[in-house]
């Protein structure tokens, strides 16, 4: 039977029966108003009296009512003290629980009707304790449950975050791969962990509470020194929904599209003069912040041009649409679409200040969002960076479980930067002392099968990985072919370009020198291997000079945007020959136009070289005169070359006839006083 069953029962019982002296809290004695007795107070007889009675059965419902509210925390605990007191007190012997339960009980529930109304909730809170002292036996028991019940519920609760880390040792996370957490995205919440509140905040949190009218976001924190956002006129739409996966695409309006044209003309000019002005108007034209962002970064401003991207960012959240989520990984925007690219760019050049300022797990959950936007094509390629900030960031559970469950689809393997830096994660996750023994020999296993399957596919990283470590290999090594300069030289230049950006940004986490052990001792095993002629060995030589051909668009724009100096030197000509913008890096060859510019027609279209160069030296020379009618340009053509000839001598010779040369100021005191300025 439940708890409101016995209470309803002892109720009706309690009801039926007639109340006692006891039970009315009168004594056997002298009736008031008799000889001997004291005076009655008048007023508080009959408030006395009706105060006590407990006939009255509707006393008895709202009392049950007051019962079967469900218990708070803080009850339930005050419950469990009371409890123990009472045990105390049948311990000592002084009162037993049925005497209390007959006797003060009774009295306890017939002051309750008065006592509601007129106190708080403080007297409810002591009525319940006392009635927890005079439970039953069988009401005991069913709180001895419910407490063993609630114990469990709380030891559920406290190892709920760390149940999920113990499976299989390495890989134990149900949530989707690309899950991205807000949390994360703050680089504030990073440099708390490492320099706490007091040190990273200081007096922000004031001036923060000054403006009301700002928006806040996820991706950055407005500041104060930006100026008012308003509607720049981008917006977010939500194109296709396949397979419960969303394709969203930015929309400039016709406004936006003006700014846009001006912000062409600016670039064209090659004055970043004219961006100032123009983001003066325009203060969050998303192209003009990230263009003068690489300005200010060229010129070592690197407080500034991370500014700018910030802004980019806010503007750019702003115009989300409701749906969009940054965090579910099902998200999608395509990169053909130029109104998309500047939010994949704003947030690589974001994630790589951030890296730079030395928040690595906040980069990683940058990389991660950009990596979910478009992860079959990864217009940005961002795979060969997410393995460096796993590194940087310790995340090397999710670097194993991304290699684990895209090999099969995505062939990582065959990219040195996961090559090398899954056994590397695997190395040190067998350095961890809270993971058990087996654990601990299995990443010790796979660490060493992996490197060894890397040295053998890429024998061009060494070397290059040893001189940037400062480390001078030993004379077998050194002297073996297979490690030597034959290996670089004999790999195709796509590979050399990998390699190279591999070597150049992942150098540091080699140093250590349990790492070079490690790696020198695999390095001696795969000699050992290729001495032997071990038929996987030519295998991998046949693959590198099969697969490597050339490389893709998406990586020549991820080195350009990456600015490694050993990966921008190997980049070939037909990259390097052509003008890269920083607002838009090699633009992709599909494109998807939804307008286009207008045409300039105020200077001439078939201009030459010549005529530029001449105009250059003289702005009011024009080698073709004036625009002439379409149907005399055939017929004047002769004419045309003569008369431009004529102009360019009139004007050389007019330049010549207005030099003038001046003589220098003659000193009348070439000795001078003998006085310095």
């Amino acid at each position: 039977m439940s708890r409101r069953a016995l209470r309803r029962l002892r109720g009706e019982q309690r009801g039926q029966e007639e109340p006692g002296l006891g039970q009315l809290g009168l004594e056997a004695g002298p009736e008031p108003g008799r000889e001997g007795s004291p005076p009655a107070i008048p007023g508080r007889g009959c408030r006395g009296s009706a105060r006590t009675g407990v006939s009255n059965r509707f006393e008895l419902i709202t009392a049950e009512e007051l019962e079967d509210e469900p218990p708070s925390r803080e009850e339930r605990v005050d419950a469990r003290l009371g409890e123990q007191d009472a045990g105390e007190g049948n311990n000592k012997g002084a009162v037993t629980e049925e005497t209390e339960g007959d006797g003060q009980g009774d009295g306890e529930e017939a002051e309750q009707p008065d006592q509601t109304p007129v106190l708080s909730n403080k007297p409810r809170k002591k009525r319940k304790k006392r009635k927890t002292k005079k439970s039953s036996a069988g009401e005991t028991l069913e709180d001895n449950d419910l407490e063993d019940i609630d114990s469990l519920l709380e030891k559920i609760e406290d190892t709920s975050g760390l149940s999920q880390q113990t499976q299989s040792g390495i890989i134990a996370d149900s949530r989707p791969l690309l899950y991205v957490e807000h949390r994360n995205l703050n680089p504030e919440n990073e440099l708390k962990r490492y320099f706490g509140a007091r040190a990273v905040l200081g007096d922000q949190r004031p001036r923060q509470r000054q403006r009301q009218y700002v928006r806040s976001t996820w991706l950055t924190a407005p500041k104060n020194t930006w100026p008012r956002y308003s509607k720049t006129g981008i917006a977010m739409q939500l194109v296709d929904t396949r397979r419960g996966v969303q394709y969203f695409t930015f929309e400039h309006h016709r406004e936006y599209q003006q700014v846009q044209f001006k912000f062409l003309d600016a670039v064209e000019s090659m004055d970043p003069n004219n961006i100032v002005l123009l983001l003066q108007m325009n203060p969050y034209h998303v192209d003009s912040l990230l263009q003068l962002s690489d300005v200010c970064r060229m010129q070592e401003d690197q407080e500034m041009a991370r500014d700018l991207v910030e802004r980019a960012l806010y503007s750019l959240e702003c115009a989300f649409h409701p749906v969009f989520s940054l965090t579910s990984g099902t998200c999608r925007l395509d990169y053909r679409r130029p109104e998309n690219r500047a939010f994949f760019l704003a947030l690589f050049k974001h994630l790589m200040f951030l890296e730079k300022r030395g928040c690595p797990r906040t980069a990683l959950e940058f990389c991660k969002l950009i990596l979910s936007l478009d992860p079959e094509n990864d217009p940005l390629c961002v795979l060969l960076l997410i393995d460096f900030l796993s590194l940087r960031a310790r995340e090397y559970t999710f670097l194993t479980r991304m290699f684990q469950e895209w090999e099969s689809h995505r062939n990582l393997s065959q990219l040195p930067n996961f090559a090398f830096s899954v056994p590397l994660a695997y190395l040190f996750l067998s350095q961890q002392e809270e993971r058990s023994e087996l654990e601990l020999s299995q990443a010790r296993e796979k660490a060493t099968q992996l490197i060894q399957l890397a040295l053998i596919m890429f024998p061009s990283v060494l070397m290059p990985l040893l001189d940037h470590c400062s480390v001078q290999p030993d004379a077998r090594v050194a002297s073996h072919s297979f490690f030597g300069l034959n290996a670089q030289i004999s790999q195709p230049a796509a590979l050399n370009q990998l390699t190279s950006l591999y070597v150049g940004r992942t150098h540091s986490l080699w140093k250590d020198p349990a790492v070079m052990a490690w790696l020198e001792t695999n390095v001696h095993e795969v000699l050992r291997m290729v001495d032997a002629r071990d038929p996987l060995v030519e295998e991998s030589e046949h693959k590198r000079k099969m697969r490597y051909q050339s490389a893709p668009r998406n990586i020549y724009r991820h080195i350009i945007l990456s600015e490694m100096k050993e990966a921008t030197a190997a980049l070939p000509l037909e990259v390097t020959s052509q003008p890269v913008m920083g607002f838009d890096p090699l633009p992709p060859l599909d494109s998807i136009i939804s307008y286009t510019r207008p045409d300039r027609t105020n200077h001439p279209s078939n201009e030459s070289t010549l005529s530029l160069f001449f105009r250059s030296l003289l702005p009011n020379f024009n080698l073709q005169g004036d625009i002439r009618h379409d149907g005399d340009e055939e017929a004047g053509a002769g004419q045309d070359l003569n008369q431009g000839v004529n102009r360019l001598m009139a004007a050389m010779r007019d330049m010549l006839a207005n030099i003038q040369f001046q003589e220098p100021p003659r000193d009348d005191n070439p000795e001078g006083d003998g006085d310095w300025d």
